[in-house]
């Protein structure tokens, strides 16, 4: 039998071999509800168009100005999903983020970040997570299909053991509490989320090499469903004390199970382009955190 060698058959026949094995168990399926609900414009406001009763939400992004949104409440620790369909085209220099941070200087923060690209070339996913102010831990991929054509949904699972992105329902990466071998977790710091479309042509495409091409604008990126279950904290809490008590605390969301790592290994082999922890000129000893992660 002949196998097309395109990303999108392989994928198929990656989900199809899958469908065959003892399934991962999924974070619980993502409650869509209206922007409004858990989410106010933060800058830009005629920047942002809503429809459908503001179920689905577009950010704009040209010449003078981009837009952003955050969430109204504060969380630590939780499970959030988000729809989004990426601007289309040329769009090198165009930043797409969806992310959860803490206010302070000494702050975390949990990014989804996508990073624009010209005519053809594929869009590049990048994770990255700080910790008390500490970042450079980026990981680069590409996605296995075109997230300009529909929408598919990103989403993070954060409690005390471990933080995964999945990209719809396949974990793309891991940061593992690590916290006895010297390294901070994100534990004590209650995070908004918030999301923007930007223009970043001084470093996003090709280390700011290609610049955004303005005949192109505007960029349009769009947002469905606004998915937010986790511990609403005020900006002062310390401790969010929900271990046992959540769904996303229970024993199996403390780890990956065998066919979600199974997985996850497949985007490393297959769609990683890069990885802080395989760095070893910005790195010369391997981050303490990467082999409980098995990044190494």
């Amino acid at each position: 039998m002949t196998v097309s060698s395109s990303p999108w058959a392989l994928m198929a026949l990656f989900l199809m071999v899958s469908s065959t094995m003892v399934m991962a168990i999924p974070p619980r399926k993502a409650i869509d509800v209206p922007f409004g609900r858990n989410y106010v414009p933060t800058w830009a406001f005629d920047h942002q168009k809503q429809f459908n009763g503001g179920s689905e939400l577009q950010l704009i992004l040209d010449k003078y100005t981009g837009t952003g949104f955050q969430s109204k409440g504060s969380y630590l620790f939780g499970h959030f999903s988000m729809h989004i369909k990426l601007p289309a085209g040329d769009t090198a220099g165009v930043v797409t983020a969806f992310y959860l941070s803490s206010t302070n200087n000494e702050h975390d923060e949990i990014d989804f970040e996508f990073l624009g690209n010209r005519t053809g070339q594929p869009a590049i996913l990048q994770t990255n997570v700080f910790t008390g102010g500490k970042g450079n831990r980026e990981q680069r991929i590409y996605l296995w299909f075109d997230p300009s054509k529909a929408y598919h949904t990103y989403s993070i699972l954060w409690n005390m053991y471990q933080i995964v992105f999945f990209v719809d329902n396949i974990p793309i990466r891991t940061f593992k509490n690590a916290k006895d071998l010297g390294v901070r977790f994100p534990f004590n710091q209650p995070m908004k989320l918030y999301s923007s479309l930007w223009n970043a042509d001084d470093w996003a495409t090709r280390g700011g090499l290609e610049k955004t091409n303005w005949a192109n604008a505007p960029f349009i990126a769009s947002y469905k469903g606004f998915h937010i279950d986790g511990c609403q904290a005020s900006v002062e809490a310390k401790y969010c004390a929900t271990q046992g008590r959540m769904w996303w605390d229970q024993n199996e969301f403390r780890d990956l199970d065998a066919e979600q790592w199974r997985r996850l290994k497949w985007v490393r082999m297959k769609w990683t382009i890069y990885n802080y922890c395989t760095d070893r000129t910005r790195f010369p000893v391997m981050p303490a955190e990467c082999k409980r992660d098995r990044d190494a």
